[in-house]
């Protein structure tokens, strides 16, 4: 099993996610791009170090909402949106490969993420983005996604990805973050569904029902208060069930 977390997410003097610790446990790095969060130098020092320490490189590809930190809903047309994602991996692949490594897959972020779950055109705007900016990344997202089938289709590796600190509908897609209860805040709980997912590829839903869950990697947020130690309790967690963590890509 993969473990991803979403990384260089601050901007400027600010910081938000725990990137130096998050690099000591996480396998996959999801690296914001600018578009909702990250900037030139924050890109660069996340790949400098996730190369050094063998972490895989991925594009966390958005909308252009750095005021919303991405997840508002956006209408945005077929052709500029994959424009914007081809702009934003060749942005993060100049940094990747200056340190060594590359970009070794994509994934939406927020609002976007959401969207291309059931979006036919969105969906596949983002893959066509993608085959735009060249060097044919695997793509992440969600089991039973539209964007799954494109990427596919399109000749892309699609990975399928869970969610160890998000709660999961009767549907298996995310609940909506303006729902109550949508992240799942405590730490043991998040380390028992984490291994559930991994060992029994199953976790419990919001109405108490059991949702199979197929994944090849698995996301702890980032910006979550606390994200490097919770990342640490969730691999160790995994470990010691039986499971091998190391990068899909």
């Amino acid at each position: 099993m993969d473990l991803n977390a979403d990384l260089g997410e601050g901007f400027g003097r600010w910081t938000l996610t725990e990137d130096e610790a998050l690099l000591t446990c996480v396998t996959s790095a999801n690296v914001a791009c600018g578009f909702h969060a990250g900037d030139a130098s924050v890109m660069r020092r996340v790949c400098d170090t996730a190369a050094e320490r063998g972490v895989r490189i991925g594009a966390q590809v958005s909308y252009r909402d750095l005021a919303g930190f991405g997840r508002r809903a956006m209408d945005v047309p077929a052709d500029e949106l994959t424009a914007e994602i081809a702009y934003q991996i060749g942005a993060l692949r100049v940094f990747a490969e200056a340190a060594g490594s590359t970009v070794s897959y994509v994934k939406p972020h927020g609002a976007l993420y959401n969207r291309v779950v059931r979006d036919e055109e969105q969906a596949a705007a983002v893959v066509a983005g993608v085959l735009l900016a060249g060097g044919r990344p695997a793509v992440l997202g969600l089991p039973g996604s539209r964007l799954l089938a494109h990427a596919e289709a399109a000749g892309l590796a699609p990975v399928q990805e869970a969610f160890a600190d998000r709660a999961y509908t009767p549907e298996g897609t995310l609940v909506p973050r303006g729902r109550a209860g949508a992240v799942v805040h405590d730490a043991d709980e998040v380390v028992r569904r984490s291994v559930g997912m991994a060992v029994h590829g199953a976790v419990t839903g919001v109405d108490g029902s059991r949702i199979a869950v197929a994944a090849r990697s698995l996301c702890v947020h980032g910006d979550t208060p606390g994200a490097a130690a919770l990342a640490l309790r969730v691999r160790t967690a995994l470990e010691e069930a039986g499971v091998r963590v190391q990068a899909f890509a």
